[in-house]
């Protein structure tokens, strides 16, 4: 009888395999070989779905704005109020990425460190695309000049509300709701209607 040839890995499972790896060692230590080794297969099975480890992090990360997006096909969202959509999607994607807290904090800090200008860059861009799919998550319609206003609040709203997010250790992250809770009605207050329906 023939040796049974390892399945060959899909996208998901080579982001599975290299969070569990850093669940293990820390995102730092991670290395696609290991990855490849955990999996049973060749390097060059890796090399096909990701050009490096900071791709893998990219797609580990798209899974909270799937989650973010899925949100807003929940029954009765769109009748909710912005401040409440906007609060639901954001938790949807905190909510994705909880169970790797620390790791996910990992993955950030690697993106921000200084000797890599191509990862800052990129995750620079990445936060404004999240902003972007948060906007349309939430069915926020804001134009021009309100819509600036909308993606610079979201923007500060979104790396603070994260911040806090990293450090909170309370059940069903209720800290990082309370804050954001307080955030958004702070908004309010201060701009009115902040947020367009």
């Amino acid at each position: 009888m023939p040796a049974r040839r390892p399945r060959k890995p899909t996208p998901e499972r080579i982001v599975d395999a290299a969070i569990a790896r850093a669940e293990e060692i820390g995102w730092s230590q991670i290395r696609l070989f290991d990855v490849a080794d955990r999996l049973g297969v060749e390097l060059a099975e890796l090399r096909r779905h990701y050009r490096d480890l900071d791709a893998v992090a990219d797609a580990w990360l798209a899974r909270a704005d799937r989650a973010m997006l899925a949100a807003r096909d929940r029954p009765g969202f769109a009748k909710l109020p912005p401040r409440e959509r906007i609060r639901r999607a954001l938790l949807a994607f905190l909510e994705a990425l909880a169970p790797h807290r620390r790791v996910t904090g990992e993955i950030m800090r690697a993106k921000l460190y200084f000797g890599h200008p191509h990862h800052n860059v990129a995750l620079v861009l990445w936060l404004s695309r999240t902003v972007q799919w948060w906007r349309e998550a939430a069915n926020l319609a804001g134009e021009d000049r309100r819509r600036r206003v909308e993606e610079i609040g979201l923007s500060a709203l979104f790396v603070a509300t994260i911040l806090v997010w990293l450090r909170d250790d309370s059940a069903n992250q209720e800290r990082t709701a309370e804050f954001l809770d307080a955030r958004l009605a702070q908004a309010e207050r201060a701009i009115g209607r902040c947020f367009s329906a």
